[in-house]
């Protein structure tokens, strides 16, 4: 009879698996990568965090309908698997899976900690979907899709029906530049500071004083003339030539804030998305998001087919062997000028004669978009923030 050497045929049998395993990591791997592609492209707007390794599916996603379809396509495949995906919102949240900001601008970072990127800003009464926690920081989503971190001293959190509760109650929106609310008529203590696109719900009206809510609960005074109520305010937003320029030139002046979308400080694409969102419509957050809407009017710097509210993009021409860089975005009001935020919000000129010449922006010019009045499917009324 044939001996077999145990040893060798145990070291056989462990190839033949480590073989499999490894036949299994790359075919589950693409299927990861495909859908990746398919659903989470952009991943600022789509979380599609998944790896599998020894027979384990892990990770995270804020896709469950994806991640439904990517383990039957597993299971197709008849490999035996461990599913230890964490599907967002979290199930430690609970119910609370909304919250609204409570403070005038709410820095939210790319990371849950005060030391990390500014990703973007969110201004009070935003309205927030809540995807998990982690040590007093919420993975948060923002009404133009984005994904970042906001402490939780800048939150509320909520769950559905008392986010539903907070749309019925009467608003009012912040229209000053800059302002505060007080403790009392006689404006002497400070509840809050303020800033142009704050959404507060009144209580009661006194003389030229408004009482209203903040949205975590706390109440003061603001004066009448700051502020419009939310349906008119909607109803008087307009992308015209006039208001969109007048927008502009109000931010003059404002400090360049790497993340920043408000009066207190802006990046070059939160400079244009703020001058949209004051004028009713919520844009793409970043420079390389706004390049895809709308419609393209230039890329050969015929000036002459510019129209007022165009966004004009800069960066790096893409070659054979790099892609385009899209690195920065202004918006054409007229006359050879546009106005945009680098290291102020400045008006620039491509007029050679112009006091304001920028060779440089000119230098690295990509081309122009039209966005006003243009079908564009990552564009929204602002209208629609308050809509459950």
């Amino acid at each position: 009879m044939k001996r077999i050497y145990i040893p060798n045929l145990v070291f056989l049998i462990a190839v033949l698996v480590s073989c499999k395993t490894d036949e299994n990591n790359v075919l589950v791997s693409d299927l990861i990568e495909a859908k990746r592609a398919e659903v989470a492209p952009d991943k600022r707007v789509a979380l599609w965090d998944l790896t599998f390794e020894n027979d384990t599916l892990k990770g995270q996603t804020d896709q469950p309908e994806a991640l439904d379809q990517l383990v039957k396509e597993i299971n197709s495949l008849q490999i035996n698997f461990t599913d230890a995906v964490l599907r967002l919102p979290d199930a430690q949240l609970g119910e609370k899976t909304k919250a609204l900001v409570t403070i005038s601008v709410a820095n939210i970072r790319s990371n849950p900690k005060h030391s990390a990127e500014l990703a973007t800003q969110a201004l009070m009464g935003t309205p927030l979907n809540v995807l998990k926690e982690d040590d007093g920081w919420f993975l948060v989503q923002t009404p133009d899709g984005y994904l970042s971190w906001v402490d939780r001293a800048g939150i509320h959190l909520m769950d559905e029906a008392e986010l539903e509760h907070w749309f019925r109650e009467p608003k009012v929106v912040f229209t000053a530049l800059t302002g505060h609310v007080w403790q009392n008529t006689d404006q002497t203590e400070m509840v809050s500071d303020l800033v142009a696109g704050n959404i507060l719900t009144l209580q009661e009206e006194s003389n030229d004083q408004l009482k209203v809510s903040l949205p975590d609960g706390r109440q003061g005074w603001i004066s009448t003339k700051e502020v419009q109520n939310w349906e008119s305010w909607i109803a008087s937003r307009e992308t015209s030539p006039e208001s969109l320029i007048s927008t502009a030139k109000q931010m003059m002046g404002t400090p360049y804030l790497w993340g920043g979308t408000s009066i207190k400080g802006v990046d070059c694409s939160g400079f244009t998305k703020t001058i949209y969102y004051l004028n009713g419509q919520i844009i793409p957050r970043d420079a390389s998001q706004q390049i895809n809407e709308g419609e393209l009017v230039d890329a050969d710097k015929n000036w002459e087919n510019l129209q007022v509210g165009d966004l004009l993009f800069f960066g790096v021409k893409g070659t054979a062997e790099k892609k385009e860089r899209v690195v920065h975005v202004g918006m054409w009001i007229g006359n050879g000028e546009f106005v945009h935020s680098r290291g102020l919000v400045r008006i620039s000129s491509f007029d050679p004669e112009s006091p304001n010449y920028d060779a440089y922006e000119l230098g690295r010019y990509l081309r122009t978009k039209r966005i006003v009045n243009v079908p564009s499917e990552h564009i929204v009324s602002v209208a629609e923030l308050l809509t459950n």
